[in-house]
């Protein structure tokens, strides 16, 4: 089987080509060029560098790589962006570039057996916040109508829609699946790294004073969710699925593990009014402007840490495609905490 996996070069990515080629499969790591090949040393893997933000330079590239391999039995498109300087980035790399990859495969009769989407919880929005009379929220269910209040969502909802419109157009011959992840961690990813970090300096520092639940998932559980799917059209295609560890936590449920593991004492946990995060935000989406660097910190974030409700419904990838988590956050985080060691992140 050939596979081919875009956004390899990424956090999510690698770990997909390291799965394609532990089951034995052609795997191909589609990427720009230039991008790092950092975690992607391994000497079977084949690389495919793609433009998918340019159609025509696209084009050349896939006639390409049709002499070379014909057609991909499965393409895994993660490729995309998460931090943006302006919010018509997001449109560019999570939509534009997602129809034109689709579109030139088809023009190229080389459409997949399957195409694999990532997306992302965030499509959603914060639609289920209101709380129960014990406090409680409802889960996400995918039957649920998109609300995404971030550039980021909006991008990824207009990729969901374009995948729908396109199985309609070519008569059901164009096979999808979509994944909506929720927070995605493990080992090389920077973001939640940065808590490991500030941890280690004795601080927590979390916003809102409203109850927030969490969810999770560990990398290489999302990865077996993905492969689940592959030689499953009849259960799968067309189908949107939720991805979590299949538990809620509470806020501070992530940094207590990071404390534990890293044996920290001490812990100075401050807690701010989202106003203040506002500020924060929206001063750190200035000077990423004038550095010409993506922040962390930024008005789509800003939106993100404010959902208080994260609560998803997994049951249908359970039933669908037989996932049974592996990861819980305990055995997460104590996995990541022991990979920063040892490659001397911490």
């Amino acid at each position: 089987m050939k596979i081919l996996i875009t956004g390899a070069s990424g956090f999510i990515g690698s770990f997909l080509c390291e799965e394609g080629l532990k089951q034995g499969m052609e795997t191909w790591a589609g990427m720009r060029e230039g991008s790092s090949r950092k975690w992607l040393q391994n000497e079977k893997l084949r690389f495919a560098f793609l433009d998918m933000a340019n159609a025509d330079v696209l084009r050349q590239q896939l006639s390409s790589y049709k002499n070379k391999v014909g057609r991909w039995d499965v393409v895994i498109h993660a490729a995309g962006a998460t931090k943006c300087l302006r919010r018509e980035d997001f449109d560019l790399h999570n939509y534009v570039c997602t129809k034109n990859l689709v579109n030139t495969l088809d023009e190229l009769d080389m459409l997949p057996e399957q195409f694999l989407y990532v997306s992302s919880l965030s499509v959603l929005g914060p639609i289920r916040e209101k709380q129960n009379a014990d406090g409680s929220y409802n889960d996400m269910l995918a039957t649920d109508e998109p609300q995404p209040n971030t550039a980021y969502g909006v991008s990824k909802v207009k990729s969901e829609d374009f995948l729908a419109q396109k199985r309609m157009t070519t008569d059901g011959k164009f096979h999808y699946t979509i994944f909506r992840p929720t927070g995605v961690y493990g080992p090389r990813e920077k973001d939640y790294f940065m808590m490991a970090k500030s941890i280690k300096q004795h601080i927590d520092f979390a916003v809102g004073y409203k109850k927030q639940v969490l969810t999770f998932v560990y990398v290489k559980d999302l990865v077996n969710a993905i492969f689940a799917a592959i030689g499953k059209n009849d259960v799968a295609n067309g189908k949107k699925y939720f991805v979590s560890d299949g538990c809620n936590y509470s806020s501070r449920a992530f940094s207590d593990l990071i404390q534990r593991e890293l044996n920290i004492k001490t812990v100075l946990h401050i807690k701010a009014p989202l106003w203040v995060l506002k500020v924060v935000s929206s001063i750190a989406e200035c000077c990423s402007k004038l550095t010409r660097k993506p922040s962390t910190l930024n008005g789509d974030k800003y939106r993100i840490m404010c959902q208080r409700n994260w609560q998803c419904d997994i049951t249908p990838l359970r039933h669908d495609l037989g996932f049974v988590p592996e990861w819980p956050l305990e055995r997460g985080v104590k996995a990541c905490m022991e990979w920063c060691k040892e490659n001397k992140w911490i």
